[in-house]
Formats: C-alpha cells, sequence, structure tokens
C-alpha cells in the first residue's frame, strides 16, 4: 500500500472511531426537605408565604458550581441541577417550614399583600460547595407577621459536611443547610406567635 493511500484510510478510521466515543451522561440533583417531623394534634394553622428567594447568579445555573479555592470555581457540564435554585430552594424551605412549625400552611406562591399570612424574604448570599466535601450556606432573612406586625430579620450561617462522597453527599449537606435555615426562620415566625 502506497502512502498516499495510507493517509485516506487512517484518517477514515480516526473519525469513525471518534464518531463511537460517547461522551459522558449528566446526572441531574434535587435538593430535598427533611423527613416527616411527628407534630402535635390539633395545632392552629398558620399561613405563611415565602414571598422571595434571592440566589447569587454564579450558582443559579443548571450546572454544580464548585468553589476550588478564593478565587476560582469549577463549573460542571455533567453534574447539574434538575431544577433552577431559585425554584428549588423556596420549595424546599417551604416543606422544611411545614414540618418544622405545627399547624404550618407554607406557599411559594406571591400572594396579596394585606392577607393574614407570615410573609418570609430570603437573600441567599452564599451558597457553596466546597472542593474539601464542606457546603457553606449564607442567609439573610426576614419574617413579617400579618396585620402589620413588627417584623424580625436574621442571619444564618451554615456550615455542613458531605454526607458521602461526591456530588452526591454535597446535595445532601445542602439540604441539611437549608433545613437549619428553616429552623432559624420558624423560630422567629414562632416567637412572634407568643407576642
Amino acid at each position: 500500500m502506497s502512502r498516499r493511500s495510507v493517509l485516506p484510510v487512517s484518517m477514515i478510521a480516526l473519525v469513525l472511531a471518534a464518531g463511537c466515543a460517547t461522551s459522558p451522561t449528566p446526572a441531574f440533583y434535587t435538593l430535598s426537605a427533611v423527613q416527616h417531623i411527628e407534630q402535635p394534634p390539633g395545632a392552629s394553622p398558620i399561613a405563611i408565604a415565602i414571598d422571595l428567594v434571592t440566589v447569587p447568579e454564579l450558582v443559579d445555573r443548571s450546572q454544580i458550581v464548585t468553589k476550588l479555592d478564593a478565587n476560582r470555581v469549577r463549573i460542571d457540564e455533567f453534574a447539574r441541577w434538575a431544577d433552577p435554585l431559585k425554584s428549588q430552594i423556596p420549595r424546599v424551605l417551604a416543606a422544611d417550614l411545614a414540618e418544622i412549625i405545627p399547624g404550618a400552611i407554607v406557599s411559594t406562591f406571591p400572594q396579596r399583600a394585606n392577607d393574614s399570612a407570615y410573609r418570609v424574604m430570603v437573600d441567599v448570599q452564599n451558597f457553596d460547595s466546597c472542593a474539601d466535601g464542606t457546603v457553606m450556606l449564607v442567609a439573610i432573612w426576614s419574617v413579617r407577621p400579618p396585620n402589620g406586625g413588627k417584623q424580625i430579620a436574621g442571619r444564618s450561617v451554615v456550615h455542613q459536611n458531605a454526607a458521602g462522597p461526591g456530588y452526591d453527599g454535597m446535595v445532601k449537606a445542602h439540604s441539611r443547610a437549608l433545613l437549619s435555615v428553616a429552623k432559624d426562620i420558624a423560630a422567629a415566625t414562632q416567637s412572634s406567635l407568643r407576642l
């Protein structure tokens, strides 16, 4: 075989081999609420509306972002959020609050401003997945009682270790961190009930 005929045959073989290679299948992740907590019987209903949750643009994307150091991140094209964080976080907080506060009926749908619901707003300032297997969640939140009650504001700073290797453990740690924020919001809500 001449050198001229070997080159085209080699090129065709290379193209065919490259076409047979497959790219990795992306994995999709969701945050989850706490498991069921036993509620005391006969709790009075309490309406809670989660009005607004903001999330840093860096992490509010479909790819999971891992913080490598103070100035570098890795954006993983094959580890993705199944839903945007700006919709997952309010949903998980609502489910956690409904489990923590006896009688709570929690909505993430915008409510009328003059209704009788407690109004919750959350500004997520950090939602970090760190390369060392820890997560950090920093959130500023406020609870406004119905009928012109005094607003209560707070700041939650939560560090959690991943509950296992890889993204599965990291996502579970973020879910536990959100539970901690929900507990802080629940404590503020319940303290305003006693006023």
